[in-house]
């Protein structure tokens, strides 16, 4: 028997190997979903459709598309906040559906992503 098993075929501090096989096969679906969540394409909206931003999985912003008539030169911290607001809901949609994809595979446990 290896050093350091036990007669059940277990580690002294309880890991089992069907719990490591367990473990890698979690992780290796994890980074399978990051890397597919990571190039998906994120889009939000702000000001009634104003003001779209598209951002990457990876929380890459890349594009934002104003309407011409979102743009006042008189109002322009208006349009200023929409361009925040869209940034941060298309980023913030990325985040979501990374950490329900991950809780998905984790079955809830919090690993640190």
């Amino acid at each position: 028997m290896a050093k350091g098993f036990n007669s059940r075929g277990s580690m002294g501090g309880g890991l089992n190997m069907g719990m490591l096989k367990q473990a890698q096969k979690m992780q290796a679906e994890i980074q399978r979903v990051q890397a597919e969540l990571e190039a998906k394409e994120y889009s939000f909206t702000s000001g009634g459709g104003m003001v779209e931003c598209v951002a990457t999985g990876k929380r890459v912003v890349t594009a934002i598309n104003i309407k011409p008539e979102a743009v006042d030169p008189d109002d322009v911290e208006m349009l200023q906040d929409m361009i925040v607001a869209a940034v941060n809901g298309a980023i913030h949609k990325a985040e979501a559906d990374m950490s329900e994809n991950v809780s998905r595979i984790t079955g809830g446990l919090n690993i640190g992503l």
